[in-house]
């Protein structure tokens, strides 16, 4: 069993998993939020970390995780905790310079917009420093020492000293953080399967690498890779017991936190291919605009060799510089890809002619704005800027490169690659080393590029899985454009799912609706309620939380007191130092002497008057702060010191200590959040569309994506939806419990039509959302059933959200379940408009064949 399958057994006892510590997230940068992984990484870590019974010493573990997961941020929020252990010298290594520099950037420079710390780090009240030095001698104890190198300067600097480099010395007396970065390249020689004395004498990386990290008991290496060869044995068995985390790209891409990769090949010659990828990048800058969103998307130009690299952007800024409309024409009738028609078309609507868009090619894609990776003149300049192309201010829209991005790079703004060469390097259907290095890079591509249309969405997903029609698709995707050679296809699509980057069989549906139903007055003119998200109001906080001011905090003055131990006799001699304890009150000590209390305040941040503010509205001052005892004011000190009556210097150190214990307190409360009992209403047209697509992978039996009309279904589920005119769509796709739900739902359609005049079941697929009324919580039924019965003055409506739940999900989902029932009670309907109509929303038991249908049938008996 592997480490992270031990730890993670732990999460069914809260008290053996441990949660994730205040301060890593406090003092990351505010603009990078935590993904649920990534926070399950840190609590997997740290519960080994402080668990005896999972600890090795010194502690390796590797952090298994997809390209473009965040695992340099992992590596940032791990030196804060370990900072916080007592850890202050980190050294890391990686094999390649590009990522030395590109780190140093996300470690060292505040003003990069990469960069992963927040502005000041804050530890227990301290303002903690990050420092870059060339070795551990004399390093700062208070202060994070990094020394960054590659593998072969590491190795090197170890066995032939030179000044100021780092030496076997560094590391006998201090414990040390080893980070190794695309850890992968590290494991050269547990690959071979070495002897001890094999490796001695060749001194390999590895052999190094191992040296210093055994120097020390209490040192600790953390590696990081994507690509861990797991199917080598002696991989799988070196590293059972060091995977911390395993978060592979398949899983990184289900959890829909990469583009959709595809593929455009063509017929036509390359550098029509080229203006073709770039026309399509232009395109995606203009649906961009369309939103709002300052994004500027990037095409890379992928060579063989430098010098075909170099030819071909030459060759490239001739034809951009004499770009005409006649060649953008007749491109325009090489094509009859429905992608590059929709193209074409949003072109058309929009009068954007084609001498805008030469105009537009020419100056995006002049020689100012394109770059070569293969001038090692000027590497680390040239690393720099394709490292922040989403920068504001970077201007590249075109990058042109051999292989110098394969590892390392990290991008988000990349929607297009093409390939300059034609051959192929793969046998007997199975892709070669060239092309499963193109499936890597299409991998560091395929980073999803964040963003929002609207608040309610979340932004580092992919939103339109469900509605692959939408204007804003064409930017949830990256392009591999490349010549027809089903061939190399298929071998690039192996390689592709071989990493994860691409699913198997993915399957696109239409949910359509009825014609009968879109002449229906609820399709029409019908409105559909859903609510909001909201930031909860703290207007009923007025004090510090009960369990921070009820502590009594012992303060230790040191005392001078010694021991003398006798080492062979295991005898012990005390000094005698008579110790006191004072018992007294911040508001005491604020009686004393103000300023002094104040002083101590004023060393931390979260102090600050209008920081405060935030947490607690009704605070009127900093004095009131001091001394009211619904804030600081009868909060005990215990102060032990060699002194029966402390001094003010006691006093102020006194207070210090413990302000520090108290700012951590109030800086872990988080801003929550809230969903609006007022539910708003929209259009029906307006929520749901016609003739929705959706992508389903591998439709298999009665699960989603297979038709509930198919032959293969099973007979108790099977049901030809078009005949039922209670179904809005021609078909359901959705998972066997859904594909249960709406088989049991049409035995109650008789006697609901009898006592309703209109009654419609709608699938939502994922286009209404509503939040729980306690978090916040984002949830989106699977099915609204439409109730109407009419009246004199118009008619009654009812809304009712109904969840198909299966059995292993029942206890994670229960805040579902709980935001339903309370709907009939919470939920109000507001319209924009007055009406005579009357609204009601409701939400019923989750509809569960095994363990709930009891409550489900009641449920529906009322109706």
């Amino acid at each position: 069993m592997y480490l992270f399958e031990q730890i993670e057994q732990g999460k069914n006892f809260p008290d053996a998993y441990v949660p994730l510590p205040a301060l890593i997230e406090k003092n990351i940068n505010p603009e990078f939020v935590l993904r649920p992984y990534q926070i399950d990484a840190f609590r997997n870590f740290v519960t080994y970390f402080e668990n005896e019974s999972f600890r090795r010493y010194p502690s390796q573990t590797l952090f298994h995780m997809a390209t473009g997961s965040g695992k340099t941020m992992m590596m940032a929020g791990l030196i804060i905790y370990l900072y916080k252990k007592g850890y202050r010298n980190f050294l890391f290594f990686v094999h390649l310079d590009n990522i030395v520099i590109k780190t140093k950037e996300n470690f060292l420079n505040p003003t990069s917009a990469k960069y992963l710390f927040k502005e000041e780090i804050n530890i227990d009240g301290e303002i903690i420093k990050i420092k870059e030095v060339e070795n551990f001698q004399g390093s700062d104890k208070e202060s994070i020492n990094i020394c960054f190198t590659t593998i072969q300067g590491l190795h090197s600097d170890m066995w032939n000293a030179k000044e100021n480099s780092l030496t076997f010395e560094d590391f006998r007396d201090e414990k040390i953080v080893l980070i190794s970065d695309e850890a992968h390249h590290l494991n050269v020689d547990t690959k071979k399967q070495k002897t001890k004395e094999q490796d001695e004498n060749e001194r390999s990386w590895e052999y190094t690498a191992n040296i210093i990290f055994g120097a020390n008991r209490d040192n600790v290496m953390l590696e990081f890779t994507a690509t861990c060869d797991l199917d080598n044995p002696v991989i799988r068995k070196e590293y059972e017991n060091k995977i911390i985390f395993n978060y592979p790209l398949s899983k990184f891409r289900m959890d829909l936190y990469s583009k959709e990769v595809k593929t455009m090949r063509s017929d036509i010659p390359l550098m029509q291919r080229a203006i073709q990828a770039v026309l399509l990048n232009q395109y995606r800058l203009k649906v961009f605009q369309d939103h709002g969103l300052d994004i500027k998307p990037v095409v890379l130009f992928k060579a063989l060799t430098k010098e075909q690299s170099k030819t071909f952007m030459n060759a490239f800024l001739e034809v951009i510089s004499n770009l005409t409309i006649r060649y953008l024409q007749d491109l325009r009738g090489t094509t009859d890809n429905p992608t590059l028609l929709k193209m074409y078309n949003y072109f058309e609507e929009n009068n954007i002619t084609y001498e805008v868009l030469v105009q537009e090619l020419k100056e995006e894609f002049s020689n100012e704005r394109c770059i070569s990776m293969n001038d090692s003149n000027e590497a680390e300049n040239v690393q720099l800027i394709v490292n922040s192309l989403e920068d504001k201010n970077n201007p590249y829209r075109a990058i042109f490169q051999v292989k110098k991005l394969d590892e390392g790079w990290d991008v988000l703004n990349l929607f297009d690659i093409v390939r300059l060469y034609e051959t192929r390097d793969g046998k007997n259907g199975k892709p070669g080393k060239a092309t499963v290095a193109e499936a890597q890079l299409i991998g560091r591509g395929a980073r999803y590029c964040p963003f929002l249309v609207d608040k309610t969405q979340e932004k580092y997903k992919r939103k339109y899985d469900n509605d692959l029609d939408n204007p804003m698709r064409i930017c949830e995707e990256l392009y591999y454009h490349c010549q027809n050679d089903s061939k190399f296809i298929s071998e690039l699509t192996i390689a592709l799912k071989e990493l994860g980057i691409m699913a198997n069989n993915i399957v696109e549906r239409q949910y359509t609706f009825k014609e009968d139903f879109k002449n229906n007055d609820l399709y029409k003119n019908g409105l559909v309620f859903y609510n909001n998200k909201i930031e909860k109001s703290r207007n009923d906080v007025f004090a510090i939380p009960q369990h921070i001011r009820d502590k009594e905090y012992s303060v230790f003055i040191y005392t001078g007191k010694t021991t003398i131990d006798t080492l062979f006799e295991d005898s012990h001699v005390e000094g005698e130092v008579k110790t006191y304890t004072k018992r007294i009150s911040i508001s005491e000590i604020a009686k004393l002497n103000y300023s002094l209390v104040n002083k101590a305040l004023r060393k931390y941040e979260v102090f600050k008057f209008n920081t405060l503010k935030n947490y607690f509205p009704h605070l009127n001052s900093t004095h009131e702060f001091i001394h009211s005892t619904k804030y600081l004011g009868d909060i005990k000190l215990a102060i032990q010191s060699k002194v029966q009556e402390p001094d003010m210097i006691i006093y102020y150190n006194s207070c210090v200590q413990t302000f520090a214990k108290i700012a951590e307190s109030i800086s872990s409360i988080e801003i929550t959040y809230e969903g609006t009992k007022i539910f708003e209403s929209k259009k029906f047209y307006e929520v749901f569309k016609d003739n929705q697509k959706v992508n389903y992978t591998d439709p298999q039996g009665n699960g989603a994506g297979v038709p509930q009309s198919a032959s293969e279904i099973s007979a108790p589920l099977r049901l030809d939806l078009s005949k039922e005119d209670w179904y809005v769509f021609n078909d359901n796709y959705g998972t066997s419990e859904e594909k249960a739900f709406v088989a049991h739902f049409k035995t109650y359609i008789d006697s609901l039509q009898e006592k309703y005049d209109k009654v419609f079941l709608v699938r939502n697929e994922r286009k209404l959302k509503i939040f729980s009324f306690l978090d916040g919580n984002r949830f989106e039924p699977d099915y609204l059933l439409f109730l109407q019965r009419n009246t004199s003055d118009g008619y009654d409506q009812m809304q009712i959200f109904i969840e198909p739940k299966g059995s292993h999900l029942l206890t994670d989902d229960n805040w579902k379940q709980e935001l339903l029932l309370s709907l009939e009670k919470d939920a109000i309907p507001v319209t924009k408009f007055t009406d005579d109509n009357n609204y009601k929303i409701w939400g019923f038991h989750f509809f569960n064949q095994e363990q709930r249908i009891k409550e489900f049938t009641e449920d529906m008996n009322r109706l």
